[in-house]
């Protein structure tokens, strides 16, 4: 069923002190709810993804998606993913794509309703942007960083 109505206005954002390091996201919907975690030991393109995706689980209906990752904003607007499942979820250099198990979610909520991904510049003095920004950099400082214990 085709989704109705204007589209809700979402903008999300990552963060990572060191690359892998700690880590966090956040997502806000001016002037409404708001999110963000983190994770001790992540990278930024994941948290980047985890922003979005937790914005996706907590909004229904259509949503407009500002982000300021290019990696995110350009594989929905030059359809990588597509590419991705052809080839069995291979880059075109047959790698395996990086973060299947985020891009797998996020594109299963882009597949079942009209969400478009936007592409706006960051540290550039947008209020949204600063304050998604503001909430993933604030969970990757203030997290309990504590190295996770191996099961084995």
């Amino acid at each position: 069923m085709p989704d109705t109505g204007k589209p809700t206005v979402v903008y999300t954002d990552g963060a990572c002190r060191g690359n892998p390091g700690p880590g966090g996201w956040g997502w806000v919907v001016p002037d409404g709810p708001s999110g963000s975690g983190g994770a001790p030991q992540t990278t930024n393109n994941r948290m980047e993804l985890m922003g979005v995706l937790e914005a996706l689980r907590s909004l229904d209906g259509p949503l407009a998606v500002y982000c300021d990752s290019t990696y995110v904003v350009n594989c929905f607007k030059d359809r990588w993913w597509e590419g991705w499942i052809r080839r069995g979820w291979r880059t075109a250099e047959k790698k395996p794509v990086a973060n299947q198990d985020l891009w797998k979610q996020i594109i299963e909520q882009v597949e079942a309703r009209s969400i478009a991904f936007h592409w706006v510049k960051g540290h550039s003095g947008n209020r949204w942007n600063d304050e998604a920004d503001r909430l993933a950099t604030e969970a990757a400082d203030t997290q309990d960083v504590v190295e996770e214990q191996s099961l084995f």
